[in-house]
């Protein structure tokens, strides 16, 4: 499989906390809100990169007790931005559920 996020995919991903990685997903998410109805090429490749990041954060062995929400997640997000969104999911809904993780993953480097 090839990766956008080379780099990341062998083995620097697991190097970030799990809040880390879920901010990170949730930027790409961002992105692809942002872009929505406005540039759709962009808004793919965006919602691409975060379901590859969710991808890498699904096989790093360090979230083994989280595999059920971070595969629904995966569900729901590609739900959400590719068919008929039946979880009913917002976009202000995504923004909070990220918007944890971002918050946690800076109150933790300042430490």
């Amino acid at each position: 499989m090839s990766f956008v996020h080379s780099e990341l995919a062998s083995g620097r991903w697991q190097t970030l906390t799990f809040a880390g990685q879920m901010a990170n997903i949730g930027s790409e998410v961002e992105r692809t809100i942002k872009w929505r109805g406005r540039d759709e090429g962009i808004s793919r490749r965006a919602a691409e990169r975060g379901l590859e990041l969710l991808w890498l954060t699904i096989d790093d062995p360090r979230n083994k007790t989280r595999l059920k929400e971070l595969t629904r997640l995966y569900e729901a997000l590609a739900d959400y931005f590719w068919f008929e969104n039946s979880f009913s999911s917002t976009d202000d809904l995504w923004r909070r559920y990220f918007g944890a993780f971002t918050w946690a993953a800076r109150v933790a480097q300042r430490q």
